[in-house]
């Protein structure tokens, strides 16, 4: 995946680690993807949560939809705390509908009911994650927890994102980095 912007100091198709010493319970040890990130806020979905009371089989069956024979399980995974009933997509980018955005050349993201028809199906996205609610940051919010040490930006890769290793994500995401998480402190000017 492309990296950092560095005309526009943007992080739209990245990820962001949250730091060891992250208070908030609903971000702690999360790795998010960011599907958007402009001069207005940020867009992400948590990548490493699945949901553990909801499969995606009982997903189709409350949505009514179908399933095939064979119908793969993806996990579903809790996106973040905003609008926590709305189903996102991150998906590989073979796979375009109407409503499908490209996040960058190599993830797309689709919020309609169709993508998860074609997943019952056999028909959808080579790779696919599928999230409930996301998290959201508004103007320059995002940038300044990040000066606040709050957040690692991690270029994305597929294992990250799409493998099924949700357990070790976030130390993997940190391990990319090259960085001994006994060594990470929340203080600033501190390593």
């Amino acid at each position: 995946m492309s990296g950092k912007d560095s005309t526009s100091g943007y992080l739209k198709g990245q990820l962001l680690a949250a730091m060891p010493t992250m208070q908030d319970p609903r971000f702690e040890r999360s790795v998010i993807f960011l599907c958007a990130h402009n001069a207005d806020g940020a867009m992400g979905l948590i990548v490493n949560r699945p949901l553990k009371e909801l499969s995606f089989k009982e997903l189709l069956d409350q949505l009514g939809i179908e399933r095939g024979d064979s119908t793969n399980e993806i996990k579903v995974q809790y996106g973040g705390p905003v609008e926590t009933g709305r189903g996102f997509v991150l998906h590989s980018p073979e796979y375009e509908q109407n409503g499908t955005i490209s996040v960058d050349n190599r993830v797309g993201l689709t919020a309609t009911i169709e993508i998860l028809r074609d997943i019952a199906r056999n028909r959808g996205p080579q790779h696919s994650l599928l999230a409930l609610g996301y998290a959201g940051w508004g103007s320059g919010q995002l940038e300044s927890e990040i000066q606040q040490n709050a957040w690692l930006n991690v270029p994305a890769d597929d294992s990250l994102l799409f493998d099924h290793d949700n357990d070790t994500r976030w130390e993997r995401a940190i391990a990319k980095l090259g960085v001994d998480l006994s060594l990470l402190s929340g203080e600033h000017g501190h390593a």
